[in-house]
């Protein structure tokens, strides 16, 4: 198989929760870039809908932390495509908590919305997706927090580590119709990167701790998700794409005076 067709998808329909704004976005644009037809969910309309060259993404409102929104979902995509090929787990995301004051509620929310919830919508497209010749790939957005410290947002960063698991459990259940894989992003630059990293100079200075010199962009995150869903990573399963831009610049260097 060559690489340019490998990579297209016309007739392919593609699920990305919370796929209107951030890195949902950037991967939304992708697989439109792609030539799929590309699906988002979100609670509420989005005031626009990512589109590539006149090509537009499809907008179903659902919670996915709810069951029966996340079923009603499933019913209207395959009802009005009659398929669903890939899956991007993406919605999720934890506002900054000290973890030894954060409610219990607070924290089962954030599990709720970045572990259950992905859970939850994976069922939903297997079971689609077993029942179709083509199977299906199923792509979680993870983070680089379930891999290293996460102050501030212990919850989610623990909820992170538990995708990572679940998805190497479900590679091997759900084998060999359906393909899980994980996307772990490192540092991302997007419309709320302020309220992380402060102004743009709080964003070079993040940004010069990084090997590439630079925070990702939503595209980068896009495009491995086109390549990693695509025939062309068709013997990658349960399996984890870190996409950091080489790490972080590890303290102690910046502390020692060796």
């Amino acid at each position: 198989m060559d690489i340019q067709s490998g990579l297209d998808y016309h007739g392919k329909v593609v699920l990305v929760t919370g796929g209107a704004k951030g890195v949902g976005a950037g991967i939304s644009c992708s697989f439109l870039a792609a030539g799929a037809q590309v699906v988002i969910c979100g609670r509420n309309a989005p005031q626009q809908l990512p589109q590539v060259e006149g090509r537009c993404a499809h907008f179903i409102a659902a919670d996915v932390r709810d069951i029966e929104s996340v079923q009603s979902l499933f019913a209207q995509i395959l009802g009005e495509f009659g398929r669903l090929d890939v899956v991007v787990n993406n919605a999720g995301g934890s506002p900054s908590a000290d973890a030894a004051t954060a409610s219990p509620r607070f924290s089962e929310g954030i599990i709720r919305l970045n572990l259950i919830a992905p859970l939850n919508v994976a069922q939903q497209a297997n079971t689609i997706m077993q029942a179709q010749a083509e199977g299906g790939v199923i792509v979680f957005i993870g983070s680089i927090s379930a891999l290293r410290p996460s102050p501030q947002t212990a919850a989610y960063g623990a909820a992170k580590a538990g995708i990572l698991s679940l998805m190497t459990s479900l590679a091997v259940e759900w084998a060999p119709k359906v393909r899980v894989v994980t996307i772990s992003p490192g540092l991302v630059r997007t419309e709320q990167s302020h309220q992380h990293y402060g102004d743009e100079a709080g964003i070079a200075a993040v940004s010069a701790t990084i090997p590439a010199g630079r925070l990702a962009n939503p595209e980068d995150i896009g495009a491995a998700c086109v390549y990693i869903a695509s025939p062309l990573a068709s013997y990658a399963s349960g399996c984890n794409l870190l996409l950091h831009g080489g790490g972080e610049w590890p303290a102690f260097l910046a502390a020692s005076n060796a």
